[in-house]
């Protein structure tokens, strides 16, 4: 079904939620429709992409967790190094943790198990392996919502998300 992305009354991205929510908050008054896709749902009403809320709701910021899962969402399940997509992925540290390296989403990324033992104790410059992608701290949990929902068609959600 078809997915709509709801922004603060700031335009902000809040969340995502189903078709049949945003058209009820329509209706109720609190939210308007600010995207649609030309489909109509009833005789005077098009199906919403993107619906802003009237009002202003404050959100308290969520640090997305460091975990193994995350991580190999952010880097689309693809090996960072051989950028080959598999399912039996491990994580690599850029830089070895008995180097100093830490846990942290700059220093971890996704590698498939050949990489990783190919690449061991040492940094991508010491291995020569390069690293297809710069790893990189999400900024959002919204972020990870709208890319579960991979291939799509919501194109016009990407003027107001800010992508890395």
């Amino acid at each position: 079904m078809s997915k709509v992305l709801v922004l603060n009354a700031s335009y902000e991205p809040l969340n995502i939620c189903s078709w049949r929510r945003a058209v009820v908050l329509i209706l109720k008054g609190k939210a308007e429709k600010v995207e649609h896709n030309g489909k109509l749902i009833y005789t005077n009403l098009h199906l919403p992409t993107v619906i802003r809320l009237r009002y202003f709701v404050r959100i308290p910021y969520k640090e997305i967790s460091l975990s193994r899962r995350n991580v190999l969402h952010r880097d689309n399940y693809t090996c960072q190094y051989c950028g080959a997509r598999r399912h039996d992925l491990t994580i690599d540290h850029v830089v070895p943790r008995s180097r100093g390296g830490g846990d942290t989403w700059d220093n971890v990324v996704a590698a498939c198990l050949r990489c990783n033992v190919e690449k061991g104790d040492r940094t991508p410059a010491e291995s020569r392996m390069q690293l297809q992608k710069k790893p990189w701290r999400p900024f959002s949990p919204v972020y990870f919502e709208i890319t579960k929902h991979g291939d799509s068609d919501q194109y016009q959600w990407h003027k107001y998300i800010a992508w890395s």
